[in-house]
């Protein structure tokens, strides 16, 4: 990987969507919020991650369970040293500088060449506590190609600043799911980045339901030609939290490819999104093939959301590149059609919000974690849209066996 990180080194040229970075702590200044890549993050609620709060705390515990043949322990001394930048990640953020700096220890997820995972590597980060605030490394490994899916879940209470590094070697097939289902004291603020070898298939899940404040950058690159990135996103914000996604896809060489799919829906006073959709096609990226898409669901009065979609291309020799991004209400015409067919008003709300996440849902690709997914959601509907109009919870639970939702969202 080193060869890797010199090539993306040599290839990085300044660029409004991704400043250029640096190792050294001292190279970074604390963000004032005027900051482009700062610009829509409540910097006051971060308890000081973003600057320079004591990574001392060790609240949150990691848990694991270990396929046969993949190799998931914490590493420490020259081991852990050797995993920084293992991604090709240079941080262009003080946090993340800190953290490759601070962290003594990384949990390492390796995964040989050759070897397929038949079972999700489930990881499971629990925190105790949000008093103190602290620091984590993750480093994610897949040989050559190797077959696997990794599910980073994230829950109780915690205050933690942490970089996810993923290096997906040549002809890979990853997947690489991070849920963050906090309690809602939480503040979470996570950095991720993916090399993406030649001829790999790289898949991405972000799902963030949970915290009170929760900052997410996913970022690929390219260590050769033929690679295929996939970048899906969930979430679904209430009263007072902000929930923030970054992408940055930085296409590094020819003949690439990536499609990133983001939902969310808001409900509640003060409900805040943030998606901010990157991508920089470079000189050398001939022939390759991009599209970024953001849809929002807004389910009360209070709330907002943003939604950036960027492009940056240095080349006109490409197959595609385009974006689309929509925020809205309820549909009134699909609750009409739905009423009108003798659909309940509580029933036609819940088949047109599990319609909008359902198709996305149904890509995440582990059958568990999807039933959980829409669990969830039905959840956060009750929380107010449902509550509104008079349905007890437990009365909407019994409710979940009415029609399928799977159409609802192309309903006319």
């Amino acid at each position: 990987m080193a060869a890797v990180a010199e090539a993306l080194e040599e290839s990085r040229v300044e660029s409004h969507l991704h400043p250029e970075g640096s190792f050294e702590v001292a190279d970074h200044t604390v963000p004032t919020g005027r900051e482009e890549i700062w610009r829509f993050t409540p910097l006051k609620r971060l308890r000081g991650l973003h600057a320079d709060a004591e990574f001392g705390a060790t609240t949150t515990s990691c848990t694991w369970n270990s396929p046969g043949g993949v190799r998931v322990e914490e590493v420490d001394g020259e081991e852990a040293r050797g995993l920084r930048g293992l991604s090709g990640l240079v941080p262009n953020t003080l946090f993340g500088a800190r953290v490759l700096a601070e962290v003594p220890t990384t949990l390492l997820v390796d995964v040989p060449a050759e070897v397929e995972v038949d079972e999700p590597i489930v990881v499971e980060l629990d925190g105790r506590s949000a008093e103190g605030t602290e620091a984590g490394h993750v480093a994610l490994r897949f040989g050559n190609h190797a077959k696997a899916v990794v599910v980073l879940n994230h829950t109780g209470h915690a205050a933690l600043a942490q970089v996810v590094e993923i290096s997906v070697g040549d002809g890979a097939q990853v997947s690489v799911i991070s849920l963050q289902d906090w309690a809602d004291d939480t503040v979470h603020l996570t950095h991720h980045e993916a090399t993406v070898g030649r001829d790999a298939t790289y898949k991405h899940v972000a799902i963030s339901f949970g915290g009170k404040t929760v900052r997410m950058d996913a970022n690929v690159r390219y260590a050769g030609p033929g690679g295929d990135a996939e970048m899906l996103g969930l979430y679904f914000a209430d009263e007072g939290q902000h929930i923030e996604h970054r992408l940055f896809v930085d296409h590094t060489a020819p003949r690439t490819r990536s499609h990133a799919v983001y939902k969310g829906a808001l409900q509640g006073e003060g409900a805040r999104t943030v998606w901010i959709g990157n991508v920089l096609i470079r000189k050398v990226a001939e022939g390759i093939e991009t599209y970024e898409e953001n849809r929002n669901l807004v389910l009360t009065d209070g709330c907002h959301a943003d939604s950036v979609p960027n492009l940056e291309i240095e080349t006109g020799e490409i197959e595609g590149a385009g974006h689309a991004s929509a925020t809205g209400r309820f549909d009134d015409e699909q609750l009409f059609y739905l009423r009108s067919r003798g659909v309940s008003e509580v029933e036609a709300r819940r088949l047109v919000v599990h319609g909008f996440f359902n198709d996305l849902i149904r890509k995440v690709g582990v059958p568990a974690l999807q039933e959980r997914l829409m669990a969830t959601v039905e959840d956060e509907l009750a929380k107010n849209v449902l509550k509104d109009l008079g349905i007890p919870h437990d009365v909407l639970r019994s409710s979940r066996s009415a029609p399928s939702a799977n159409n609802a969202e192309g309903t006319p």
